[in-house]
């Protein structure tokens, strides 16, 4: 097979793009959707200036309250007028494809916004017909919650109805009351969305929290977490989440959507689960068609050593089928940005990983000109957590407006934004990057460049291979035709690696200084936390 002949989704990066903070194209500090076509030639332009992403996630554009922003909806079949029109995202689709980029909408169907048409009937009485359609519970005898179930939020998975005296179950904000995914009516709603937005385009669905669907049918309490430390873990922790999330009929779920995508050509699914790498397995046998695979976001969080990102990675191919498709992220809106997280030198090493291992890879908007998480007084805190677990919680910082250049406001509003820009923007910006060619962008825009024409890094096999140093990380993509090297130095230190006396071609180094085509061969001198990307020569 050719790479040419993958579906889109094996062969794409995807770029994660949170719509406040992208574009602000009619200056009132919001990114709306007109933005976004303003800069889909940064993206894809089909030359390789364009970063040459193949798809693009858009957080959530839906009618809301913005509780939680945007997801928390109040209408599926809409976007909300801050973003745009449903006129202005058929635009956004038409000429996102015609640049070759797909659109993966947010699919939010856990819960809804507690404004939405749907929860104002069911709250109305216990006799009204959508009574259902959430999850209701009689209060304990004292009058108590029925469990001891945490939102992820903070506080109780339960609020009191005092006009009907049941509580309402709700794994987020209060304002998030959860759908009842055992009611089929709610399935066939659900089923007339994804249609609805199929029709108007729409390539792909983020299945926003797919663990959280369906809770036990008992409603147990979940047992004590002997691992929470009060104070320093998210209060979220302080149970095992045994009975409130996770159940076997999440599967039922998730292969309704997929039955509903395998019916429309090239849809693909990807859910949102953080969990161990056995439920990330079974995920995948959730669908009757490959059509879906589940976040891995194991390398987030993960210590920075090569020994643990070759047996995390490791681990997870090995648990893989060859037609299930990996995905590998290494930030997104709920996270600490990654040139925070790591450095801006890990931050580069990392995006040669991110972009040469098997599988599909997504970026969060901003990671490719090494955007840090900002500052946020508490003053101008937006995030609804912070108001429920603090400020130490909110996700403010990571979700800041891109940087485009060194004007006003980052070159992304003419007036000010929703949230502050970083004090850096005057270098860590889009138009200053562009213009160094040694920058983390031009090292985005190689790598992705590189990964679109290359059968080997779409196709190949993977395997990790001892090196001599164990501060480096070693491993080779593969074809019949063709054999990748990839190393990774993990250290804050110099290492010599000896390679034999087989030669090799410069593919690219992380810091983009050493020319293309340039002949190794003994050993290669990498520099601390620097990654390359060499071809064996036959």
């Amino acid at each position: 097979m050719k790479s040419s002949n993958l579906p889109w989704y094996k062969k794409s990066v995807i770029y994660q793009i949170y719509p406040w903070s992208f574009k602000d194209s009619n200056a009132d500090g919001v990114g709306d959707l007109k933005g976004i076509i303003e800069k889909l030639d940064y993206l894809n332009d089909s030359t390789n200036q364009s970063l040459g992403v193949g798809a693009i996630w858009l957080s959530p554009i839906y009618p809301s309250p913005m509780k939680d922003f945007g997801y928390d909806i109040s209408d599926y079949c809409n976007i909300d007028p801050r973003f745009g029109s449903l006129e202005i995202f058929g635009e956004l689709v038409s000429k996102a494809h015609d640049r070759g980029i797909k659109i993966i909408m947010d699919l939010v169907t856990n819960h809804t916004s507690s404004l939405h048409p749907w929860f104002i009937e069911s709250r109305s009485s216990k006799n009204n017909p959508k009574r259902d359609w959430y999850i209701w519970h009689d209060p304990k005898p004292d009058g108590s919650e029925p469990n001891n179930w945490i939102s992820v939020s903070g506080g109780s998975m339960w609020t009191l109805d005092e006009k009907t005296n049941q509580y309402y179950l709700h794994n987020f904000l209060a304002e998030q009351p959860d759908l009842n995914w055992r009611n089929k009516e709610v399935q066939e709603e659900m089923k007339k969305i994804m249609e609805f937005w199929i029709a108007h385009g729409v390539d792909g669905f983020r299945v926003d929290a797919a663990s959280h669907f369906v809770e036990d049918e008992q409603f147990r309490d979940d047992p004590a977490n002997e691992k929470y430390i009060e104070g320093k873990t998210s209060p979220y922790e302080k149970f095992s989440h045994t009975f409130s999330t996770n159940q076997p009929e999440v599967k039922e779920v998730i292969n309704l959507m997929c039955n509903i995508c395998s019916e429309n050509k090239d849809i693909f699914i990807v859910s949102e689960t953080y969990l161990g790498l056995e439920d990330i397995k079974r995920f995948y046998r959730f669908c009757d068609t490959p059509v879906q695979a589940p976040f891995n976001f194991q390398l987030m969080g993960l210590p920075w050593s090569a020994q643990n990102f070759r047996t995390a990675i490791d681990t997870y191919n090995a648990a893989l089928l060859p037609e299930d498709v990996p995905i590998f992220v290494l930030g997104n809106h709920d996270r600490m940005r990654l040139a925070s997280q790591r450095g801006i030198h890990q931050a580069r090493a990392a995006a040669v990983l991110l972009l040469t291992l098997r599988g599909t890879p997504f970026v969060y908007y901003g990671e490719e000109i090494g955007m840090h998480d900002v500052g946020i007084p508490p003053q101008k805190m937006r995030d609804g957590f912070a108001e429920t677990l603090g400020n130490s919680f909110s996700r403010d910082p990571q979700r800041t407006p891109m940087q485009w250049n060194a004007d006003d406001h980052a070159g992304f509003s003419t007036v000010e934004p929703w949230l502050p820009i970083s004090k850096d923007f005057k270098e860590v910006n889009v138009a200053y990057q562009e213009t160094d060619p040694y920058s983390i962008l031009n090292l985005y825009k190689t790598l992705i460049q590189y990964r679109n024409i290359s059968d080997t890094l779409l196709l190949g096999t993977y395997r990790s291979i001892n090196a001599e140093a164990p501060e480096i990380y070693a491993y080779v993509r593969e074809t019949k035709n063709e054999l990748l090297l990839i190393l990774i130095n993990f250290s804050g230190v110099t290492i010599t690696e000896p390679l034999a006396t087989r030669k090799y071609t410069m593919i690219c180094t992380s810091n983009l200084d050493i020319p293309k085509g340039t002949q190794i061969s003994e050993s290669i001198t990498l520099r601390p936390h620097e990654a390359c990307i060499l071809r064996l020569e036959k």
